[in-house]
């Protein structure tokens, strides 16, 4: 099988993908709540094998490596149930620009930054902005879970699409790491239905803290999840990643 993390390859050969202009993929995900039945590293978790399986797929048309991913991101809206990791907006900003520029030094030019977290969604999208005008790489950024809107909705049952801790990142997690879902605990794993942050349609925009959401720390309905509901989530949606790779944004 081909190998495309970048922390399981040797320096000779990520230079010689670099000389291949090869894609650079870059997780970025969090540690924080995710109920009582989730790990905490799930959006970690799952945006890095959504880009492990993405890289592979795409390599029979384009070579592709996947750096370690960002395990820490924007979780301030969590931190009152314990457990999370949050970063301020100026050190997740700092931590992508020296990631960045060590990958453009390592000789790479196109980076994706992959998203895993729907807290950091509006702060990529113009952190990517801000690191297309300090650095000299072509840089692009996607959501692992947008990247494929139909694919999610179609995958689940009692849901419309992603929330917290969920039908759809819970079904995920059964199929990529069932070892790490308390399953006796799904059954009171269920909270009220929420929108993606970025994709609400409020005409007010307000910082709200997620123990006001949600006492169990659920939003949707984990006891609605299947192994097999994730394994389509995770093929489809990284049969869509390399499907954007294979269309080359950067020349867009």
């Amino acid at each position: 099988m081909t190998e495309v993390l970048w922390n399981h390859l040797t320096a000779a050969e990520l230079r010689a993908l670099a000389d291949e202009d090869a894609v650079v993929l870059l997780p970025v995900g969090a540690t924080e709540q995710h109920g009582p039945h989730l790990p905490t590293g799930v959006d970690d978790f799952l945006a890095a094998e959504v880009c492990r399986r993405a890289a592979l797929l795409a390599a029979s048309h384009t070579p592709v490596v996947v750096t370690p991913s960002v395990w820490s991101g924007l979780s301030e809206h969590h931190m009152a149930f314990g457990g999370t990791f949050t970063l301020s907006l100026a050190t997740l900003h700092a931590l992508l620009r020296d990631i960045c520029r060590s990958v453009w030094r390592a000789g790479f030019t196109r980076i994706l930054i992959v998203n895993g977290h729907g807290g950091n969604m509006t702060a990529l999208h113009a952190l990517t902005t801000e690191l297309t005008a300090e650095l000299p790489a072509r840089i692009a950024f996607t959501n692992y879970f947008t990247v494929a809107r139909d694919v999610v909705r179609d995958s689940l049952e009692v849901q419309d699409g992603l929330m917290h801790a969920c039908e759809g990142e819970t079904s995920m997690m059964l199929a990529a790491r069932p070892e790490l879902v308390r399953t006796e605990h799904l059954a009171e794993a269920h909270g009220p239905d929420i929108a993606l942050p970025a994709e609400s349609t409020a005409p007010v925009y307000l910082a709200v803290p997620f123990e006001r959401i949600t006492v169990s720390g659920v939003a949707g309905h984990a006891d609605a999840a299947t192994a097999a509901k994730g394994e389509k989530m995770l093929s489809g949606l990284a049969k869509a990643l390399a499907d954007a790779i294979a269309r080359d944004p950067w020349q867009s």
